[in-house]
C-alpha cells in the first residue's frame, strides 16, 4: 500500500490508475478579457485527471471537495477552498479524496474557442 488512503480506506494509487475520459469529465468553459477558466466536476472517487503540463504558470482553484494533487511526482493533500499555483512545465494531475470535486484551472490566453483552447494551453499530455 502507498499509505495514501481515501476516507473509505482504499489505497488511492492502486484504485485510481485510469484517469477519467474527457467525454465523462463535466467541463464548463469560461472566457473573459484574455482569461480562461476551465471548470471541471469529478463526481466519483474513481475520476482522476490526466497528467499534463502547460507552457505557462497558471492557477488551479479547488472550490469543492478534497484532492490529492501530484506535481512532478510529489503528492500533497488539499481541501476546498484552496488556490494553488502550478508552474510552467510542471507535470500535474489530481485525484479525488471526496466526491464531488469542483476544480478550476485558470489561464491567460486569447483563445476563446472551447474546441481549441486545450491545444493553446497544454504543452504535453499523459
Amino acid at each position: 500500500m502507498s499509505g495514501l488512503l481515501n476516507p473509505r480506506g482504499y489505497d488511492w494509487v492502486n484504485i485510481h490508475m485510469t484517469p477519467i475520459s474527457e467525454e465523462k469529465l463535466q467541463v464548463v468553459h469560461h472566457f473573459a478579457g484574455g482569461i480562461y477558466a476551465k471548470e471541471m466536476t469529478l463526481n466519483t472517487l474513481a475520476d482522476g485527471m490526466h497528467q499534463h503540463k502547460h507552457h505557462f504558470d497558471h492557477m488551479s482553484i479547488l472550490a469543492e471537495g478534497s484532492v490529492w494533487l501530484e506535481v512532478d511526482g510529489v503528492r500533497t493533500k488539499h481541501t476546498a477552498p484552496a488556490v494553488l499555483n502550478i508552474k510552467a512545465g510542471e507535470r500535474h494531475k489530481i485525484w479525488p479524496i471526496t466526491a464531488p470535486v469542483k476544480w478550476y484551472c485558470v489561464h491567460a490566453t486569447d483563445c476563446t474557442d472551447p474546441a481549441k483552447v486545450d491545444d493553446a494551453i497544454v504543452s504535453e499530455r499523459e
